[in-house]
Order: C-alpha cells, then structure tokens, then sequence
C-alpha cells in the first residue's frame, strides 16, 4: 500500500504539472483536489480502525474530531483573508462583521501563525478525546452504550457550532479562504501540495499505527478487545490502554480534517452530523476490519461511489450506500481486504498441492 501510495503522490503531480492540458494523460486539477480529499479521508479510515479494529470500540463520533481539526486550520486561514474580505475588516472575519462584532474572541487570538493553528489542530481533538476516554473508561462504559454516546457527543457539538454567538460562523461555516502560508489556495501548484502533503500524512498515519498495533500496546488492545474483564484480571490498566489509542486517534482525525479544509474550501457545522460518523463505520467496514489498509481501500472506493451516484442518480446514493453495506455484511464479513486475504490463501494453497502432487 505505501509503494501505491508513494507512486500516486509522485505521478498524479507530474501528470497535472508537466503534461499539457489537451494531453489525454494530463490529470486536471479538479481531479487532483478530489483525490486529496479522498486521501484526508483515508486517513481519517485508519484512524477509526486502528479503535474499532484493534481495540473494539465503535466509534459514532469520530466525525467530530475531524471537524474540530478542520476547525482549528479554517480559524488560521480566515485570519490569512485580512482586509481581502467583503467588509475590508483587517482584523475581524466577514461573519464577524456583519454580526457586528466589535472585538476578536479571545480563542481567535493567535490563530494568525500556522504553528499555533497547527498545534490547535492535534490539541484541541486529543484534549476532547483524553476528557472524554478518561470519564467513559473509567466508568467502564462499553458496547453500544459508548458508541451511543459517542454520536451524542458530535450531535451536541453540532448543535454548539451551529449558533451564531458561539463565534465560528453558525450555519455557514468558515468559507472564502485566500493563502496558506503565503501560496494562493487557487493555484494549481497549491492544490498539487496540498495533495501531497495529504499523501504523506497518510503513509505517517498508517506507519504509525502499523507500529502501535504490532507493539506490546497493540496486542494488550486485541486482548482488550477480545477479552475485556480476563485482560484486566491479569494486571492491566485496561482504562489507561483505551485512554491512549482513543487519543491518538483523534489526533489523526485532527489532522485528517485540517488537511481537508483547505481543499474543500469550506468547513461548516454540518460536518459533525453523526451520519458522517457513521459513513466512517462503512468505509472500515467495507474495507476490511482490523488491517489498516483495508479501511484506506474503503474510505476511497465507497466515496469514489458517492461522487459517482451522487452525479448520476443523486436519488439513489444512499439506498447504494446501503445496499453495499449488506453485501459486504452478508457476503464479506472481512470486507475487500479479507476477500484479497482468502484469494492469498487459495493460491498459496493450489502452489502447495501442485508441489506436493
């Protein structure tokens, strides 16, 4: 997966920069933000598995440290827009001023340096995760239970966000940027950095995980998960292993969402809606559990589907989602990645029979 990874991140740049336009090989650079925002994605799948898969929490909610990522980066980039807004205001953002708004919150203080913006962006998810996983855990709350509420988290969040005095733009959102780090978020130079650098948060995220998951850490999380109450009989702080990875995950959320925000060019309220979160479920799900690469599989197949249902029968998205979500229940309980594992299997198994006949 990461010699796939690393060959898109260096020839869909090279296509979209160096090939002509009427080329039939040249890649648009609509096709470029697209395939980035599918990578952000991807990584927001691995993030969700490496909790579901390998720790056996069902996360409802995972939507929403995505968007407070996609939040932090939104705050940074609104800052960027300076008197280029509709009102001219060189310190207040547009949705400020026609508030009327006569002072910045004092949260917004800051959020002009990028390193800030990009500390806010793992901080402020994890920071909720630790809260959250540290009051759940203890409490030993598990099953569907937490996973209720987990959506009840990113539901209540949405709820705050889309209020105007809460000061990030109510039901509009955070739209209209302008530069990142001084390069026009319009250029097709930005837009193929911004793939890359989507890229390589990926393959970091999956190393990451691949580590935590084949440490002593990941394999007390598979006791954990398939055998809670033996695992902490042994000795083990059950509560702080859950702590640990649950905040970790959310900081790849994080990330995930701020890499997003600048490509999509919008981050609203409605990103915390917990029918994103449970999209996230059917990507792993369709993907394959537990494997990391398949949840990157998932996340890019099902939303290649919804950009082409959507598009082509908009009516019939969901009852697609839907629907393929069966099929993979009843015909691929391991989702894409355990059908390519059976396939391994099979072959290994004909090689082993032609050698031994």
């Amino acid at each position: 997966m990461l010699g796939l990874l690393l060959a898109v991140a260096v020839v869909v740049p090279v296509l979209n920069l160096a090939v002509p336009e009427g080329h039939p090989l040249h890649v648009s650079t609509y096709t470029v933000t697209l395939l980035g925002k599918y990578l952000t994605y991807a990584l927001l799948a691995v993030a969700v598995d490496l909790v579901w898969g390998y720790l056996g929490i069902l996360s409802l909610g995972h939507g929403a440290f995505f968007a407070l990522g996609g939040y932090a980066m939104g705050m940074y980039l609104m800052r960027q827009i300076g008197d280029r807004g509709v009102y001219g205001d060189p310190v207040l953002p547009d949705f400020m001023v026609f508030l009327d708004w006569q002072a910045l919150p004092w949260f917004w203080h800051g959020f002009d340096m990028f390193w800030l913006a990009a500390l806010m962006v793992v901080l402020v998810p994890g920071a909720l995760a630790f809260v959250f996983g540290w009051l759940a855990f203890r409490s030993r709350v598990t099953g569907v239970y937490l996973s209720i509420i987990t959506q009840a988290l990113t539901y209540a969040l949405m709820l705050a966000f889309f209020r105007n005095e809460m000061g990030f733009g109510g039901n509009n959102g955070l739209t209209d940027f302008k530069d990142m780090l001084g390069f026009n978020l319009q250029a097709d130079s930005t837009r193929v950095g911004l793939f890359v650098a989507s890229a390589v948060a990926l393959a970091l995220g999956y190393l990451a995980c691949r580590w935590i998951v084949t440490s002593k850490l990941g394999r007390v999380a598979v006791a954990i998960r398939d055998a809670e109450a033996r695992t902490r009989f042994i000795g083990y702080r059950v509560d702080r292993v859950k702590v640990a990875i649950w905040t970790f995950s959310a900081m790849l959320a994080g990330i995930a969402g701020a890499l997003y925000v600048p490509q999509v060019g919008i981050i609203n309220p409605g990103e915390f809606s917990p029918l994103n979160s449970i999209e996230l479920v059917v990507w792993v799900a369709v993907g394959g559990r537990a494997t990391l690469y398949g949840a990157v599989i998932g996340a890019i197949v099902v939303n290649y589907g919804k950009t082409y249902f959507t598009g082509a029968f908009p009516e019939a998205w969901l009852f697609a989602l839907g629907g393929l979500f069966v099929l993979v229940t009843l015909f691929l309980p391991q989702g894409i990645a355990g059908l390519f594992r059976q396939l391994k299997r099979r072959r290994s198994g004909a090689a082993a029979q032609s050698a031994a006949a």
